[in-house]
């Protein structure tokens, strides 16, 4: 039987202040980055055998 999963926690102090900053100055990813990202998709996909 699998384990419980435990609460979250909350985050509180510096932490949260430094959380917040950086949710705030979220840099979109360039389009070199995309294709990679793509590329690497296209090519686990391609191999990928699922039974379903």
């Amino acid at each position: 039987m699998a384990k419980p999963i435990k609460e979250t926690p909350v985050l509180t102090g510096k932490d949260a202040s430094r959380f917040e900053a950086a949710s705030q100055k979220v840099v979109p990813a360039s389009k070199a980055e995309r294709r990679r990202a793509r590329q690497a998709y296209d090519f686990f996909a391609k191999i990928a055998k699922f039974d379903m």
